[in-house]
């Protein structure tokens, strides 16, 4: 399904693009005067199933224009070559960048679609040499893809773990060189970022965002105003899908996702931030 066409059971995202970017972001489509807030992210910003995302609570509750840059299935890639995306937060007042999985981005051992990250393009020969004994055409989604080589060899697989860790800090550290420092990175996941060294059999590829360490996320601090990590409470794991909208058939993915209450307490946890992050860009010196 086409993300230009999402519409679930009354659901409408109001799909709009802005300027020249050829991504499809959830709207209203709202103004890019400089007084906005971006946000930047994936599925969970982009509010897939979900009424009211976070951005939108903000926006309410605080009274400020927030845009919302949120794209279903989106790593660090879609955002990385996207002028208009860049200009719009670098004009912002403030952006907030949702941390994003590393298996969604091209890299050294394979590519992925420009826009539609999730979509596994071709291997490098890099990639081919290591698992010679793999068929790559078989597969069409970097998940199905990773979880089928790890399957094959998990010594192999850590080689390409670390490739990918390395990459998506230096995009990461690219991206917000680009959009300025007055940028919150964002932790919104049903579990902490793990600490230290972590046998990669222990990291499940279903476990978003893929692959990113604690470790990983301090290397950008000082790239950045702030870091906040949200981890729903067990209340709003345990409630589930209720008040998301979704037709019948799509309701497995909807269990895989954050749902209301996490949004409302993602909100909440971002609005406090926020706002110092504001008074902070209002006292600096012209």
């Amino acid at each position: 399904m086409k993300h230009e066409t999402l519409y679930e059971a009354g659901l409408s995202y109001a799909p709009c693009r802005y300027g020249t970017s050829r991504l499809f972001f959830r709207g209203p489509k709202k103004r890019l005067d400089g007084r906005h807030i971006a946000f930047v992210g994936g599925t969970e910003t982009y509010g897939k199933y979900i009424d009211k995302p976070f951005a939108t609570l903000i926006e309410e509750s605080m009274v400020e224009t927030c845009v919302n840059f949120g794209c279903v299935n989106a790593g660090i890639d879609a955002f990385a070559y996207d002028e208009t995306v860049q200009a719009a937060c670098r004009d912002a007042r403030l952006t907030v960048v949702q941390v994003m999985g590393a298996q969604n981005m091209s890299n050294r051992f394979y590519s992925v679609h420009p826009r539609r990250n999730d979509r596994f393009l071709k291997p490098s020969t890099v990639l081919r040499a290591i698992y010679d004994d793999v068929d790559f055409a078989d597969f069409s989604f970097t998940r199905h893809m990773l979880t089928a080589l790890f399957q094959r060899s998990p010594e192999r697989f850590a080689i390409m773990c670390a490739e990918l860790r390395n990459a998506w800090v230096a995009r990461m550290q690219n991206f917000l060189r680009i959009v300025g420092p007055d940028t919150i990175l964002f932790w919104f996941a049903d579990h902490q970022p793990y600490d230290g060294a972590r046998p990669e059999s222990l990291m499940p590829l279903k476990t978003n965002p893929v692959f990113v360490s604690r470790e990983m996320i301090e290397a950008l601090r000082p790239m950045v105003s702030d870091i906040v990590e949200v981890v729903p409470t067990v209340g709003a794991m345990e409630s589930g899908t209720d008040g998301m909208v979704f037709p019948p058939q799509e309701a497995a993915a909807a269990k895989e996702m954050l749902g209301v209450r996490a949004h409302a307490e993602a909100a909440k946890a971002l609005r406090g931030p926020i706002t110092s992050a504001l008074l902070r860009n209002m006292k600096r010196p012209a």
